[in-house]
């Protein structure tokens, strides 16, 4: 593996064929995402059956990221297909569908005018429109004053900064999809517009009762999400920052240090958390990145992002596969720094799997104080490969596990390449085989040092209770 820092592309028009797709996981692609506002189920149905056919045909455990819309509001369809709004213009919203104009605009929210209050922002098309809600009639429309004016085009986005809203995070379209989803045996699926812990722990109760080993990542798109950020990176299996509709809906410059926060506390949970939105978006229609673009990507490897996600890029750009090697070029520049590796980590007595973090943690600070060429785990649940990976080690890090869907899970982890392995036969026989499997794979040689973990006994199947370091003959 080329980058320990993982790249997830959005697959879109310009690369759902299987020859495109494949000259992506080629160019550096760990995980594809499907982006469930736009599509068939057919189509996606297709792109899933190619990535699969990847996997089978190469040495290759592609991850596939299913991302659900949740409560995108937008407008409806507008006059004339576009509405001049000027500063100080009095506007209406309503949730009775209808072409728009200034007297009328649908918005698609249902109890907007029971859950917005006067005095509260009302922003259009990513922020670039501003109005303010003056008054709510009784017959359920919100009036309100434009602060900062536009061009109004059909069906752009809404964003309610300043508002509570009561729709659920998975809408009745979110609810189709996930049956979908659960259908095709997805890896992770992708959580939009999360609020609270809850959100994340009703997802997971549907995905238990439908029997789906799929791991949730939640979005953080919300302010309101970072009020509760402790308790959703504790529910969550990863994170998501967002930085879109987080972007309109925070002050501007409030998004690097909440950009920081986010890794900084998701590495001290061992949850994955990914750095997505505009990361490369000149090169939707260029060959070269802007400057600002090129340290975007290369802080977010300083901070330790487990991957950095291309949206626009991959999904309509006109160079897909050059977009993602570019990215791949930075973030393997920036790995060349000591200061990506090695993070000063402390169990915490407090978790339930203290003992088995101390030994994690202590596996990697062992391997960093003897220099050893690899990390190897063994897991069921993945934990393992996640508080390993959380260390950010320098060796490199292979995780077994006889658990199938684990394998292209732990493709969103940093610095992990997964390997299936079932057999049961002690401790012994399990690191040598894993060490053999490693040789002939090329990816370990002859006086190599070796740190495994791993539990015993081997059948009870328990947390992470021993390790070993090992001179490869």
């Amino acid at each position: 593996m080329l980058h320990k820092t993982k790249i997830i592309a959005t697959v879109g028009p310009a690369c759902d064929t299987y020859e495109k797709l494949l000259a992506l996981v080629n160019a550096g692609v760990n995980v594809f995402r499907l982006n469930f506002s736009h599509g068939s189920h057919e189509k996606h149905a297709e792109v899933i059956s190619n990535i699969k056919k990847i996997n089978d045909e190469y040495p290759f455990n592609i991850a596939i990221l299913a991302d659900l819309q949740g409560p995108k509001l937008r407008v409806g369809e507008i006059e004339d297909n576009s509405l001049l709004l000027l500063q100080d213009d009095i506007i209406t919203f309503t949730n009775v569908p209808c072409t728009g104009t200034k007297d009328a605009i649908y918005i698609s929210y249902p109890d907007f005018h029971k859950d917005a209050k006067v005095g509260e922002s009302i922003l259009l098309d990513d922020g670039k429109i501003e109005t303010r809600v003056t008054e709510i009639t009784a017959d359920g429309r919100v009036k309100a004053k434009v602060i900062n004016g536009g061009v109004l085009l059909p069906r752009k986005g809404v964003n309610l900064p300043d508002t509570q809203i009561s729709i659920p995070s998975l809408t009745e379209k979110d609810l189709r999809d996930l049956d979908f989803i659960i259908s095709q045996r997805i890896d992770w699926i992708g959580l939009s517009f999360v609020r609270r812990p809850n959100d994340i722990l009703d997802l997971k109760m549907r995905l238990k009762d439908k029997g789906s080993p799929a791991k949730i990542i939640a979005k953080i798109e919300k302010p309101e999400a970072l009020q509760h950020l402790r308790e959703i990176i504790l529910a969550s299996d990863a994170v998501m920052v967002a930085r879109g509709d987080l972007g309109v809906e925070m002050p501007v410059e409030k998004i690097p240090m909440i950009q920081k926060e986010i890794v900084r506390k998701c590495i001290h949970r061992a949850k994955p958390v990914i750095i997505a939105t505009q990361m490369m978006e000149s090169m939707i229609d260029r060959t070269r990145p802007n400057r600002s673009e090129i340290t975007d990507v290369a802080n977010a490897v300083m901070e330790g992002a487990d991957a950095v996600m291309l949206s626009g890029e991959t999904a309509m750009g006109a160079h897909p596969a050059l977009v993602v090697q570019t990215m791949v070029n930075i973030v393997r520049e920036v790995e060349k720094e000591e200061t990506v590796y090695n993070r000063n980590l402390v169990p915490q007595p407090h978790s339930p799997s203290f003992l088995s973090d101390a030994l994690c943690y202590n596996a990697c600070k062992i391997a960093e104080d003897v220099h050893a060429d690899a990390l190897i785990g063994m897991t069921q649940s993945g934990y393992t490969g996640f508080m390993l990976s959380s260390f950010r080690p320098y060796s490199a890090l292979f995780v077994f596990t006889k658990t199938q869907t684990l394998i292209n899970q732990l493709s969103l982890s940093w610095g992990v390449q997964a390997f299936y392995y079932d057999k049961e036969e002690g401790v012994d026989s399990i690191i040598a085989d894993q060490i053999a499997i490693l040789k002939e794979k090329g990816l370990l040689k002859t006086g190599d040092v070796v740190i495994n973990t791993g539990s015993t006994p081997v059948n009870e199947h328990l947390p992470t209770n021993m390790l070993k370091v090992t001179k490869v003959i």
